[in-house]
């Protein structure tokens, strides 16, 4: 039902999860444990799988909080909840309220989990290309620092997400990252169609949290298209379904 990442799991008062699909009520192309609020599945379904993850964090239903993602590299700090209807549009969370599970959904981009254990604050980030390549990553440490974290201090965890050996991108995406970095050439090897590359997503991620100051990364390592317990955006696309489910990703601060 989830995975974990060795690093947090060490950390004494955390509690954290990459929830796969499995252990849900989901039915159809969303079997099973789909959470997210805005996949066409069934309200009361989706309803379910949350309480079944909030559970598992060991939160109410309502404590288990997530935004509106829209690929930004906006981060909003979280001292409450909020109702579902009512998510800020934004990219990550970070917080210092214990009790609270931040968390955000993915289909093949990348969640991270973060925390700096001495100040007691906690970040999930959402990072798709265009998060990551826009800053979501240093925005997200930014917003953690706010709240008396020191980005020297962060422990890092990239979730389940999309593989190089997975992610076959055209040359105008190739070209739009060596258009604002050069040093971004190495994220990309030659795909077998020609004017075509594979992108390694979670390699880039790693790089922007090493170049912002965050020296413990863990990487579950995980890549959901072709591993069935997880959701792919693209995997759907490929098989012509109509929509997909989306995993949760999230970290709370157990109550001392």
């Amino acid at each position: 039902m989830k995975l974990a990442s060795s690093l947090l799991s060490a950390i004494p008062g955390l509690r954290h999860a990459f929830f796969t699909r499995e252990g849900g009520v989901s039915e159809g192309i969303y079997a099973s444990l789909n959470g997210g609020l805005g996949s066409n599945d069934d309200p009361a379904s989706v309803g379910e799988n949350r309480r079944r993850m909030a559970e598992q964090m060991g939160v109410a239903p309502k404590q288990l909080l997530s935004v509106w993602q829209v690929h930004s590299p906006d981060a909003v700090v979280v001292t409450g909840p909020w109702a579902d209807t009512a998510r800020p549009r934004a990219d990550a969370m970070v917080t210092r309220s214990e009790g609270l599970a931040i968390g955000v959904t993915a289909a093949d981009c990348g969640p991270i989990l973060l925390v700096d254990p001495n100040a007691r604050v906690i970040g999930a980030a959402h990072a798709g290309w265009k998060g990551a390549l826009t800053g979501i990553v240093e925005a997200t440490i930014a917003a953690m620092e706010k709240l008396g974290a020191e980005r020297s201090g962060i422990v890092a965890a990239i979730g389940p997400l999309i593989r190089q050996h997975s992610y076959e991108v055209g040359g105008e995406f190739v070209e739009r990252f060596i258009e604002a970095d050069a040093e971004h050439a190495p994220f990309f090897i030659p795909a077998a169609r020609q004017g075509h590359a594979m992108f390694d997503l979670a390699g880039f991620i790693r790089m922007r949290l090493q170049n912002a100051g965050v020296l413990m990364i863990d990487d579950i390592g995980v890549d959901t298209y072709s591993d069935e317990r997880f959701y792919s955006y693209r995997r759907s696309v490929h098989r012509k379904e109509p929509d997909y489910g989306r995993h949760v990703h999230a970290i709370v601060l157990e109550r001392e």
